[in-house]
């Protein structure tokens, strides 16, 4: 979960030696550089929804039309980090979306201090946010996908979720069932709630293959989660990867505290198998 609570839980996790952030909020961990990565190009863009206009960046490859992802960031928001992130994933291949969550309220940066944003100043964003909204946004951007010449139609669109990205990564496959064949969510938040619409009630609806990759700390907490998930996965007969890594909440995007460069580069491995044995 991101709230407050976790601040003493996490401050085991910052002295880890590998991909240790510097202390400046404006440096950020260099990823590896892609195996036989493709030439991609990159622009920001905006896409209009039933809400407004949101902020956004794509980047593809300039080899012609590629599978397409869309990417929920964490609570931090669109930025270098994201950005680093999605033109990775589109020098492995893929047409890659990678959106301002928080556009209602106001255009990115949204944090300022990237990942190493005291939490208590955007969590107000994420708050404001509801299941309707994440509902109606995810419709909007996988038809925006859909509508770019860089998108392969032919085959079928992943959406991956941080934190809190992970509940709306899978109510967008919701509300593209055919289209959706991959969600991926890293330390995802709220994945198994009492709520009805609990993200763990709602992969029935969908038709995609998943990897859920868990946060140590969060496992701690609720340890009954994974085996929900797993539970739901196994009743609505989708193929699915449910895993604990030895990490803390906020482990993979290279620009927080907690950044895990070997546990980040695991999930990363094991996505490109996802993606790539479901969007092929």
């Amino acid at each position: 979960m991101c709230d407050l609570d976790d601040r003493e839980e996490l401050k085991k996790y910052t002295r880890r030696d590998f991909g240790a952030l510097a202390a400046s909020a404006g440096l950020l961990t260099a990823l590896p550089v892609v195996a036989n990565a493709v030439a991609v190009a990159e622009r920001e863009v905006t896409i209009t929804t039933a809400d407004g206009i949101c902020d956004a960046y794509f980047v593809a490859p300039t080899s012609g039309p590629a599978p397409g992802v869309l990417v929920w960031p964490d609570v931090f928001g669109l930025r270098p980090a994201f950005r680093q992130m999605g033109r990775r994933l589109a020098e492995s291949g893929y047409s890659v979306l990678v959106v301002n969550p928080f556009y209602r309220q106001k255009k990115a940066p949204t944090a300022a201090q990237g990942g190493q944003t005291p939490i208590a100043e955007v969590m107000p964003l994420m708050q404001a946010l509801t299941p309707a909204m994440h509902l109606s946004d995810g419709k909007a951007f996988v038809a925006w996908l859909d509508a770019q010449r860089e998108v392969d139609k032919a085959r079928k669109l992943g959406t991956t979720g941080y934190c809190m990205g992970g509940p709306i990564a899978v109510r967008t496959a919701t509300v593209a069932p055919e289209r959706v064949g991959a969600v991926g969510t890293f330390h995802g938040a709220a994945m198994v709630t009492a709520a009805p619409d609990s993200p763990h009630r709602l992969v029935g609806q969908t038709k995609a293959r998943y990897l859920v990759a868990v946060a140590e700390n969060d496992d701690k907490k609720d340890p009954e989660a994974k085996l929900t998930l797993r539970a739901a996965f196994e009743s609505a007969k989708l193929p699915a990867e449910v895993e604990v890594y030895p990490a803390a909440h906020g482990w993979c995007p290279p620009d927080t505290q907690v950044y895990d460069a070997a546990q980040s580069e695991r999930a990363w491995a094991r996505l490109l198998s996802t993606f790539g044995t479901a969007l092929a």
